[in-house]
């Protein structure tokens, strides 16, 4: 494969992570609370939070992320325990540059705020689910477009 058709899989399989991982978003965020009962304002909200989750997704680690594509392809890392881990980090770092976050001091009464909040863990989860997506369709072949092809007789 050339480099020209290894950068438009590269693109496509972004793309489809950012996808996977606003369903991840919309899942975590209204998983306790969604029947899934097919009514169509659930419907409307769910693939909102999802339409929103992907844009989310590519906005804040548009950059980060092409660094460490970058560095994938340059060193052919393939292996999908880093690409996922990869991901997490990347998400759960973008979050918190965001500014999203809550502050950990939350006043309360009854019990101290948790060591870490919902949001996060499902910024980590979705960063998860962007880098197994991006192993799949990208990730198992990195740094492949490099290597002499051998013609067999």
């Amino acid at each position: 494969m050339s480099l020209l058709g290894r950068i438009f899989v590269i693109i496509f399989a972004v793309i489809v992570a950012s996808i996977a991982a606003g369903i991840a978003i919309a899942l975590g965020i209204l998983g306790p609370q969604w029947q899934g009962t097919g009514d169509p304002g659930e419907r409307f909200i769910f693939w909102g939070i999802a339409f929103v989750g992907s844009v989310f997704t590519g906005a804040v680690a548009l950059l980060p992320l092409a660094i460490c594509i970058a560095i994938a392809e340059t060193f052919k890392i393939r292996s999908l325990l880093i690409n996922t881990l990869a991901g997490a980090l990347l998400l759960l770092a973008s979050y918190y540059s965001s500014g999203l976050a809550r502050p950990s001091y939350e006043e309360s009464i009854d019990a101290p705020p948790p060591p870490i909040s919902r949001e996060a863990e499902i910024a980590a989860a979705s960063g998860a689910v962007f880098g197994f997506v991006y192993w799949l369709i990208a990730g198992r072949n990195a740094g492949r477009w490099r290597e002499k092809r051998v013609l067999s007789a």
